[in-house]
């Protein structure tokens, strides 16, 4: 069965099939994080959904050039650098760390690149001068440059592929310098903007005059420049449709001639307690205050995962713990696994891979695919239980579960360092025991277990446990 995926540009979901001849090779774009301030959890189920997307194009077998830039200039960047009185890198380079330490929280894997807007203000310039050649974009009296969606229609371009838009109201000459502006704002947008003193030092020289490129434009030199003119996938949020991937497509198009992108991919909106995120309603998050509640990375990411990315998902605190839960059960069967098996390596056993692979690949089903794990952590479990999992066939479920978790990306826990009092007092244990002293032996395990850590006798010796 091959891949299928929702395709925002045709409304369906359809095999995916990339532009490489050989089928192998596949060109992925992600909207990154616009660094002004640090991601918050609606921006992460995001960036959460383009690494599982990565991992499942890895899982069957394409060698996936991953992409995803840093938007570290536009409109909220320049008036937070002014308020800050500080300059531009020094201001995006503080929220860019923290963005990338996150990311490396969440258990994402690091995109192969991860290029920033201002460093490549040439190819933007040399994008905009394409298409003021071709009669797409105009300079108006301010000295911006503006992209003309009366002439790109004109050419017979198409311009609302990702949703219907109604022209009707649409006022042939009407500009928006914004970037980031309402679906009933349809009008021309800013490629260029003119310098005006509210940006202070944050400016480029260009033949259009000093300023600096809209949102919209940044993306699209980007892309084009590190996968082509034409590549395979471009996901993002479903915020980002209109205008932004819109403009997108415009512009690029506009430019080359070319399709732009063949599957387009996006992830639905996220509430935080049934209710629009909302720094007012006290339901606003970034992953850092999640951590600082004593939630893990892992235990956020698998609750981000728990849902189908296309439906809207309500994001709890509850639902963490829940979370927290769910991968205790994963982790104390893999663990009982690793304690049985005796063989470094085995062929992955079919019953989990199989239900699994055939989840992922219908439109990336990830209830199903859970159902699967947690389907195969109760059979295994009673498996162990019943003493009828023998080394090698342990050694086949863990490659199983690992070849899983290349996707899941959920990782093992941390264990936590064992204090010496406590490490004392299981040796203790360990001495009353052989002794039998066990009533000795019972009284230091409850004070073991009052003072936060459990202790396990298992086939490979003594083992404690945080609890």
């Amino acid at each position: 069965m091959a891949l299928k995926l929702f395709n925002t540009l045709e409304r369906s979901v359809q095999p995916f099939t990339p532009m490489d001849p050989w089928q192998k090779r596949v060109g992925m774009y992600c909207c990154g994080p616009t660094v002004y301030d640090f991601a918050h959890i609606g921006n992460w189920r995001t960036f959460v959904f383009a690494d599982l997307v990565r991992r499942a194009l890895e899982f069957s077998g394409y060698d996936v050039n991953h992409v995803m830039n840093i938007t570290d200039v536009e409109d909220k960047i320049i008036r937070k650098v002014r308020d800050n009185k500080t300059t531009l890198r020094a201001f995006t380079g503080r929220f860019e760390a923290a963005f990338l330490e996150d990311l490396q929280a969440l258990h994402c894997r690091l995109p192969h690149h991860m290029p920033r807007a201002t460093d490549y203000i040439a190819e933007i310039i040399d994008l905009i001068g394409r298409l003021i050649h071709r009669g797409i974009a105009y300079q108006a009296a301010d000295g911006s440059v503006y992209f003309s969606i009366e002439k790109y229609r004109g050419c017979g371009c198409n311009y609302g592929q990702l949703l219907k838009l109604n022209f009707d109201g649409l006022r042939v000459g009407e500009r928006v310098s914004a970037d980031e502006y309402e679906k009933e704002s349809v009008a021309d947008f800013a490629l260029w903007k003119a310098r005006v003193a509210e940006d202070g030092e944050v400016f480029w020289g260009s033949p259009f005059g000093e300023g600096r490129p809209g949102w919209h434009i940044e993306c699209s030199a980007m892309s084009m420049k590190v996968l082509g003119e034409s590549f395979d996938l471009h996901l993002g949020g479903e915020d980002l449709k209109f205008p932004h991937h819109e403009d997108e497509i415009a512009q690029s198009e506009g430019a080359t001639g070319k399709p732009f992108v063949r599957h387009w991919l996006h992830g639905a909106h996220l509430l935080v307690e049934g209710k629009k995120m909302s720094k007012s309603l006290g339901n606003f998050f970034t992953l850092r205050d999640l951590l600082a509640k004593g939630f893990t990375g892992r235990e956020v990411r698998h609750l981000l995962l728990s849902a189908h990315y296309r439906e809207t998902f309500n994001f709890t605190l509850d639902g963490l713990q829940g979370a927290k839960s769910a991968l205790a059960r994963i982790d104390e069967c893999v663990g009982k696994l690793r304690e049985i098996t005796r063989s470094a390596a085995a062929v992955p056993e079919p019953a989990l891979l199989e239900p699994f692979a055939s989840a992922l690949e219908d439109d990336l089903n990830i209830s199903a695919a859970w159902a699967a794990v947690f389907d195969w952590v109760r059979e295994t479990n009673k498996r162990i239980a019943e003493n009828s999992l023998p080394p090698l066939a342990a050694a086949g479920a863990l490659a199983a579960w690992e070849r899983v978790d290349s996707v899941l990306g959920i990782g093992c826990k941390s264990e936590a360092p064992v204090p010496a009092e406590i490490a004392a007092l299981a040796a203790e244990r360990t001495e009353a025991k052989k002794a039998r002293d066990f009533q000795r032996a019972d009284a230091i395990r409850d004070r073991l277990k009052s003072m936060g850590w459990v202790i396990e006798d298992s086939p490979k010796g003594l083992k404690l446990k945080k609890i």
